[in-house]
């Protein structure tokens, strides 16, 4: 009897790890889904509709993700989440900086952004699935990556379909015009 209460005091922990990987990797898709609304709402401020419409459906995309996560993880609600989870850098792996918008961009420049970000969430699940530490976290990494992978070959896919920007495509003839009053 004491050999089976032993495995499962030692899966608990595995269990807790694994839970609080898969609330991280909820909160990244949750923060990338609400980065990509945020861009498609200044695309739309700068009546941009096009690429305002683009970041709409990769917001729709990746709050699918985090649905997807709750629904494999079984949660009925949201699990709670670090209001600010740390990362490496300053953005999460799957979120585009701010600075990375120009008004004038087109759906190129938006596949490019998303590209982007759908690498970096590869690379970083595919770290976190060569790491030593529970199985459980190490296969869940390795399938989140298999699915950034797939994420960034569906938007390679979608690159090919839009034309590339001319030269120039950032002038402006009549820019905005702020005088600070």
């Amino acid at each position: 009897m004491t050999a089976p209460r032993k495995r499962r005091q030692a899966s608990k922990p595995a269990a807790a790890a694994l839970a609080e990987f898969m609330r991280r990797a909820y909160a990244m898709e949750l923060e990338a889904a609400e980065r990509y609304a945020d861009f498609a709402a200044q695309m739309e401020m700068h009546n941009n509709r096009e690429v305002a419409e683009l970041f709409r459906s990769l917001a729709q995309i990746e709050h699918r993700h985090a649905t997807s996560i709750r629904k494999q993880m079984g949660w009925k609600s949201a699990p709670q989440v670090l209001t600010a989870v740390r990362w490496l850098g300053r953005e999460g792996p799957e979120s585009g900086a701010p600075g990375e918008l120009h008004y004038l961009m087109q759906p190129y420049h938006a596949l490019e952004i998303a590209l982007a970000n759908e690498q970096r969430a590869a690379r970083f699940f595919a770290a976190f699935a060569r790491r030593s530490g529970p199985a459980a976290i190490r296969a869940a990494a390795a399938a989140m990556a298999r699915e950034e992978r797939a994420h960034a070959r569906l938007v390679r896919q979608w690159l090919a379909r839009v034309p590339r920007p001319d030269p120039g495509w950032d002038r402006d003839p009549d820019p905005p015009n702020y005088n600070g009053e």
